[in-house]
């Protein structure tokens, strides 16, 4: 048995909570929810959810994770023995299973446009050839399956590395080459003839938008972007040593999301108000509209690479802290384990993926409540294991830790303190119900 493993410096945590919030939901999901809400309304909805809601829930995730100093089943066992809230361990096990079973379809999709983008034939095709290749990518078999290998490869040679030497190392790569490729095409986008329509667009409010559906939308947005209520958070907070605070790394991580979430807009929607494109595509918004829009721009080609490398950065920062979260709660403190499990997971994660990387294919036609297998187990992490794992943990953290333990772990001024406590206790618990019927209600009647 080998020594626990830590996180080298704040710097690298920071960057690798980040990473693991920073992924398809901040730079897929985003634009096109923002896209199809309202813009602007939805952004500053969005920024006051995160800050609000999300910020606290994702401190008491880290508060758990570095009081119980291990994996999330053992770390509950630590804080409450003798009962029962470990399954909240196991939740988070599970879900983090599952997402990445199809999150890594979704890694395998970013794989083929990268591969294709690397030999530049993405280029001089036309607009209505990027809505036929992203049907035939997703519906090719071996396209997919092959895709979804390659992506989960890479996720688990990252994770056998272990925390300092494979995540934080990763990340530290990462997350800097993400935010100056974000940088460079934010650039691009807004020197663009008409780019501040797209500005206007994300900034200035159109009050009729503001509304309950709105709100709930932008609230769950903040709240699932920010991967809270798998265990994730506290699994990587469980790395930190006792002197490292708390409070700014949430608030770094959490203003790093929303920075990256305002710049995944400020790249696309600049550049598709400039060539005439609707903001309002939905989910084909990166893989059919933004690449027909690169394709109109000087070097268009180069910078579709730089997006499809960043995409594929963003979302290995967050597939590598889902599977440690497996991996951590699977060898328990047998770190010596460690590589043989991240190869074992890893290879079952994909074996279980692979009827959601078929669901548009051979699949296609097989229904789970009337949705597919990769809508269905979708459904079930994002609507149900999401917010009914951040609504224990909201609850573990503000009414079964006992309060001198949390202040202890805290260690910040007492007006913060109480101003957390409160949000925890009675705040994000009544919101969390929100967005959960409100996601409810909307699956069905969908």
């Amino acid at each position: 048995m080998e020594k626990r493993d830590h996180f080298a410096s704040k710097i690298g945590f920071v960057l690798a909570a980040a990473g693991s919030a920073i992924g398809l939901g901040a730079i897929w999901k985003f634009p096109y929810m923002a896209g199809t809400n309202g813009g602007s309304v939805f952004v500053l909805l969005f920024i006051i959810g995160t800050l609000l809601i999300g910020l606290p829930i994702l401190l008491a995730e880290f508060v758990l994770g570095r009081k119980g100093q291990a994996d999330a089943v053992t770390s509950f066992k630590r804080l409450k023995p003798g009962k029962n809230w470990f399954l909240i361990g196991w939740s988070g096990f599970f879900f983090s299973f599952i997402i990445l079973s199809f999150y890594s379809v979704v890694g395998g999709w970013i794989l083929s446009y990268l591969g294709r983008a690397l030999m530049f034939s993405l280029d001089n095709k036309g607009e209505s050839y990027y809505g036929e290749l992203f049907g035939t990518i997703i519906s090719n078999p071996w396209e997919v399956l092959i895709g979804q290998a390659v992506f989960m490869i890479l996720t688990v040679i990252i994770v056998r590395g272990g925390i300092e030497g494979g995540i934080e190392r990763a990340s530290r790569i990462m997350m800097p080459a993400l935010l100056i490729f974000f940088v460079v095409l934010v650039v691009r986008s807004l020197t663009l003839d008409g780019a501040m329509e797209g500005v206007k667009f994300m900034f200035v409010p159109d009050w009729s938008y503001l509304n309950a559906q709105t709100m709930l939308l932008a609230l769950g947005q903040a709240f699932f972007s920010l991967s809270v209520g798998v265990a994730g958070m506290m699994t990587y907070a469980s790395y930190l040593p006792k002197d490292q605070k708390l409070g700014s790394s949430a608030f770094s991580v959490s203003m790093l999301n929303i920075g990256i979430s305002l710049m995944a807009g400020l790249v696309i929607f600049p550049a598709v108000f400039a060539l005439g494109y609707s903001p309002d595509e939905g989910p084909g918004l990166v893989f059919i509209i933004l690449p027909a829009v690169f394709e109109q721009l000087p070097f268009g080609a180069f910078f579709m690479l730089m997006f499809f490398i960043l995409l594929l950065f963003a979302t290995l920062t967050s597939s590598i802290s889902m599977l440690e979260t497996v991996v951590s709660i699977g060898i328990k403190n047998a770190y010596d384990k460690r590589k043989r499990a991240a190869w074992i997971y890893g290879l079952v994660i994909f074996l279980v993926g692979i009827p959601s990387a078929l669901s548009f294919g051979v699949f296609a036609d097989i229904k789970i409540f009337g949705k597919t297998f990769f809508d269905f187990a979708d459904f079930l992490t994002s609507s149900i294991g999401l917010p009914v794992g951040a609504l224990l943990i909201s609850i573990f953290a503000g009414y079964i830790v006992k309060k001198s333990e949390l202040i202890e772990e805290l260690n910040i001024s007492p007006v913060t303190f109480n101003t957390w406590y409160f949000i925890v206790r009675y705040l994000a618990p009544v919101a969390i119900i929100l967005v959960f019927i409100n996601a409810i209600i909307s699956a069905f009647r969908g």
